[in-house]
């Protein structure tokens, strides 16, 4: 299968204006694909096209290389806005009663409270489970039915960390069994522990798509030394490190990785008479490549 989901120039406009804007993105069969974008950025707008919750101004989609829709709707499952659970009832009753309402068998209940960790949680209602244990609640009920693609909107939003833990490892496990997974989420440090792949939106724009490989290419955290003589000091720098990979910015030496042998160079140039006046770390994470890259839409 070449591809789960494709949308082309996917558009959505309200009163004339366009709140989700010619977004073509592609999840590959095994991602966790993470769908960046701050509060308001229209992903939950984009999530709701193509699950056929809001019509379609501009632009299509497709699913599972083109299957028919109806029939790949039925291998999708589902999280949007929150979860919607009957609160007066287990996560047992609401699981046998969505069940139901999809004509799925109900025997599955057993082995999904086992996956999000609620076996044990017995007659206790669901009014009264904590965040993270509602939101694990409402990922088992996009799990019925076994779907082989997850479409999850802002799953960990809100959530203390010991939620998000809980969450992360969740979506991890399902990764494991084998599902495609579609979460958007503004929280961009969490989506880092597990995307494979990402889509930065920005004003209904979409910014870039990018591989997790990609991104830790182009996050390698760098070190800055300044010192008295610059050009002479980029010349032991590269003799001392063995590496090409080192630049004069502001008149400071840019080496692209962390040293270890720091107190080395520090001492060769010091022999050589070049004053160091700083040595520091720029880590580039990926959330700030996030938060760079959203600022351009």
């Amino acid at each position: 299968m070449e591809f789960v989901l494709r949308t082309d120039a996917l558009s959505k406009s309200y009163s004339g204006t366009k709140v989700v804007d010619g977004v073509s993105v592609t999840v590959k069969p095994g991602d966790i694909y993470g769908f960046v974008g701050k509060n308001g950025a229209g992903k939950t707008t984009f999530i709701r096209m193509i699950l056929g919750l809001t019509p379609v101004t501009e632009g299509s989609f497709e699913f599972f290389d083109g299957e028919d829709i109806r029939t790949a709707r039925m291998r999708i499952g589902s999280l949007v806005e929150g979860p919607a659970l009957y609160k007066n009832m287990s996560a047992r009753h609401n699981l046998e009663l969505y069940c139901t309402m999809l004509g799925a068998d109900i025997s599955c209940v057993d082995d999904i409270l086992k996956t999000v960790g609620l076996s044990d949680t017995g007659k206790k209602k669901a009014k009264d489970f904590s965040l993270g244990m509602k939101q694990r609640l409402a990922i088992g009920m996009a799990l019925v039915g076994d779907p082989e693609f997850l479409v999850l909107d802002e799953p960990i939003n809100g959530l203390d960390p010991t939620g998000i833990v809980e969450i992360r490892e969740l979506l991890l496990k399902l990764k494991d069994e084998g599902k495609t997974i579609f979460i958007s989420s503004h929280i961009l440090g969490e989506l880092e522990k597990i995307a494979t792949r990402y889509g930065i939106i920005s004003k209904g724009r979409l910014v870039e798509e990018i591989t997790q490989d990609e991104l830790k290419t182009l996050c390698v955290p760098k070190t800055i030394v300044k010192t008295s003589d610059p050009e002479k000091a980029l010349a032991i720098a590269k003799k001392v490190l063995d590496t090409n990979d080192i630049i004069i910015k502001d008149d400071a030496l840019v080496i692209g990785k962390t040293i270890d042998n720091i107190g080395m160079l520090t001492n060769e140039m010091f022999v050589s008479g070049i004053v160091v006046s700083g040595i520091n770390t720029d880590d580039d994470s990926a959330e700030e490549y996030f938060i760079k890259k959203m600022e351009e839409g």
